[in-house]
């Protein structure tokens, strides 16, 4: 088991690491929008995914690995209502690609961000 840790991604604010390298896989632990991401305005959803997924997307370049590596991701998203926007943000940014996936609303989150990210990823052997 290999902890990964990164400058390039948010410090963690408990006792966990931004990722665990183990049998294969990436396991990313869960990342919010923040800091430095303003929690209102009128773009504020799409402004905390997108920061969220760069955020992961840091995390796995740090394991040598990227997005594209992704088979499964859950997201904690405040307010059911915000489904069809995230749904569109990821596919924006995953494209093709379509890990499995689950969207979980939840009556609110840390620091007041609006969605927290949790993804395992499959790191090739050769890599």
């Amino acid at each position: 088991m290999k902890a990964i840790f990164t400058t390039e991604g948010p410090a963690p604010a408990g006792h966990y690491p931004q990722a665990i390298e183990a049998g294969g896989f990436v396991f990313v632990s869960g990342m919010l929008p923040g800091p430095g991401v303003a929690t209102d305005g009128p773009d504020n959803f799409e402004r905390q995914v997108r920061a969220a997924l760069e955020h992961c997307r840091r995390v796995l370049a740090a394991a040598d690995c990227g997005l594209d590596a992704v088979v499964q991701c859950t997201a904690y998203i405040v307010g059911v209502e915000h489904w069809p926007e995230f749904n569109r943000i990821y596919a924006d940014v995953f494209g093709d690609h379509r890990p499995a996936r689950a969207v979980v609303p939840v009556p609110e989150l840390h620091y007041g961000f609006l969605v927290e990210l949790q993804m395992t990823a499959y790191k090739s052997p050769a890599a």
